[in-house]
């Protein structure tokens, strides 16, 4: 499994304490060393089954100053992936994806049932 994080993060910090408490394995990504590429975003976008605005960091500082609650509805697709994969600070984290899931955001309750725990 892939964890991509922001390590300041404190829902970051709190996720990869729960799988570290967890015994659940992981290949640690830091999202601002490492931006996710369209093609990864646009294959876990597809893989999730999620809305892509889902993958967007709308409490982030860069979302709110580029104005993307107004502009994401006008956009296509295409577009919102082309700018999530500009900048790892647009993506809404942690990530965990494994060759079956993604789980966007950290909600305990969907963790646990992914991950037995």
């Amino acid at each position: 499994m892939l964890f991509v994080c922001y390590p300041k993060c404190t829902t970051c910090q709190k996720a990869r304490s729960w799988l570290d408490s967890r015994g659940v394995t992981y290949d640690f990504r830091d999202i601002k060393q490492e931006n996710p590429t369209r093609q990864e975003l646009e294959d876990w976008y597809r893989k999730s089954g999620l809305p892509l605005k889902r993958f967007f960091n709308t409490s982030g500082l860069l979302y709110k100053s580029l104005e993307l609650k107004d502009k994401l509805p006008g956009m296509s697709e295409a577009e919102q992936l082309d700018l999530l994969a500009t900048d790892g600070m647009l993506v809404k984290r942690p990530l965990a994806v494994g060759d079956e899931f993604v789980l966007v955001g950290f909600r305990e309750a969907e963790w646990a049932e992914r991950f037995g725990a």
